[in-house]
């Protein structure tokens, strides 16, 4: 919660007049503007492709549907500002609205596929087969049926769009696209007290806060679940007939415009870009304290995350649930709000530590604690508490019991975060920017220093690099989506 409270305390004591004097400025009304209009273009450009694209792989008589399922889920391994990059270095065409809203779809887009597709695998054939016997074509029963059943996934996905286009930054600037969020860092380099960045991170935060109440009321009281787990069988294929190569051509073209031309671009780079010189035994140090981050940083949040999970599952009580849905604030706050906080609270009540290490690994765990507290917490509500009353009956005490029997139980959730925690780590630029150490620098921090002097033959090495670290969760991802249903 400290980065929220900072933020609110340091808005409130600003002073009213010279707080709205700054609020209502034409500029402020610009990037309310650019920000609004973009989050509502991008989540729904997101929605439409992810929803589309996981329609016609799940539930149309499309051929090599796996390879499909794992090229839609691809993106994911490219960074956002790796992706503006590409794009900015084939053309300087997309720096618009129409672009930055094109780009951060094609970048985010899988955060709504995914959800979708592990709605669509677990949604019970049987009421398809029902519509399409009253006589309702494919396109009613989508409309009427499948997607009031899916809605949860898909507001869910698009919630997680909403949040990261307004914690980008990476790929607006170099889209030269401004928004709240590259105005904070703006205002937090020309003003060395932060005062104005701080007033946009509040108004960034309340942002967050109002999306995440629109998901709220938009997903509504009406509930999903169903008595009986349904038909397990497979459902029944669409047929495609004359409209399979505009599907064919529609899906060739999504993974044409999202992979092929940021990698493309990363390839000319490589191979034939003017300024490619650069030091191999740099790069090597960035990746070697890229991945030395995100290790220590994943444990950490793994560390914080099982004394919250544990009196969430063992303890349930009013306040262990206020424990719990504290660290979710997290993910209403971009990076660059939670590095403002910690750079201004550093410097103000510990300077010692100001720019060291462990501010850093600070600010990542605050980020990415969420997704540390889901996974170790779900893998802990699958370890039956009896199993720890029969150790204690054989004599263990309760640590003993914990450690021999909960804890091996528990395991593979633990590696899950620190493994989710780790990923997420190793591509995030906005807070690092703020908090890394003078002489610490990871792979995203180089990319962008090369990047944004448009040394883009310099900058695609480190690229390359993020991309690969990027795999294997895409990999992990897709995997997890697919699981329990048809793998074809």
């Amino acid at each position: 919660m400290l980065p929220l409270v900072y933020v609110v305390v340091t808005s409130v004591s600003y002073g009213g007049r010279e707080a709205a004097d700054f609020l209502f400025r034409d500029r402020i009304g610009e990037l309310l503007w650019n920000t609004t209009r973009l989050l509502l273009g991008g989540v729904a450009l997101s929605v439409v492709l992810g929803v589309g694209a996981a329609w016609l792989v799940e539930r149309t008589d499309l051929r090599a549907r796996g390879w499909w399922h794992g090229l839609m889920c691809a993106p994911l391994a490219v960074p956002a500002f790796v992706n503006g990059y590409g794009w900015v270095s084939t053309t300087y065409a997309v720096q618009s609205f129409a672009g930055a809203v094109l780009i951060v779809s094609l970048s985010y887009y899988p955060l709504v596929y995914l959800p979708t597709v592990a709605a669509l695998r677990r949604l019970d054939p049987g009421l398809e087969e029902v519509s399409a016997s009253l006589g309702h074509s494919a396109g009613a029963t989508f409309a009427r049926v499948v997607l009031p059943a899916i809605s949860p996934a898909v507001l869910g996905g698009a919630l997680l769009v909403g949040l990261h286009l307004l914690a980008e930054y990476g790929a607006l600037q170099l889209l030269n696209y401004p928004t709240l969020t590259t105005a904070i860092l703006q205002q937090y380099g020309t003003s060395f007290t932060g005062s104005a960045a701080t007033l946009l991170a509040l108004v960034l935060v309340t942002f967050c806060l109002l999306l995440l109440g629109v998901e709220l009321l938009a997903r509504g009281r009406r509930r999903h679940s169903k008595v009986g787990a349904g038909a397990a069988r497979r459902p029944s294929r669409v047929r495609l007939g004359r409209r399979a190569p505009l599907a064919y051509g529609g899906l060739g073209v999504l993974v044409l415009l999202a992979l092929g031309v940021p990698l493309l671009s990363l390839a000319r780079w490589l191979v034939r870009g003017t300024s490619t010189t650069f030091d191999a035994g740099q790069l090597v140090t960035a990746a070697t304290t890229t991945v030395g981050l995100s290790v220590v940083a994943g444990l950490v949040a793994c560390l914080a995350a099982l004394p919250v999970a544990w009196l969430s599952v063992r303890h349930r009580s009013a306040v262990t649930t206020l424990v719990e849905r504290s660290t979710y604030t997290a993910s209403a706050m971009p990076g660059i709000v939670v590095g403002l906080a910690l750079v201004t609270i550093s410097i103000r009540v510990v300077p010692g530590l100001y720019q060291t290490l462990p501010v850093l690994v600070a600010g990542y765990v605050i980020l990415f604690l969420p997704r540390a507290v889901v996974s170790v917490r779900s893998s802990l509500e699958l370890a039956p508490p009896s199993l720890e009353d029969v150790a204690r009956s054989l004599g263990c005490t309760g640590s003993e019991a914990a450690r021999r029997v909960t804890l091996p139980l528990i395991a593979p959730g633990l590696a899950a975060a620190v493994a989710l925690v780790s990923l997420a780590v190793s591509t995030e630029l906005t807070a690092t920017l703020l908090l890394a150490p003078i002489g610490v620098s990871t792979l995203s921090v180089e990319f962008w220093s090369d990047a944004s002097s448009v040394a883009y033959g310099s900058a695609a090495p480190y690229a390359l690099a993020l991309i690969l670290l990027s795999v294997p969760a895409t990999w992990l991802l897709g995997r997890v989506s697919t699981s329990g249903g048809d793998g074809s």
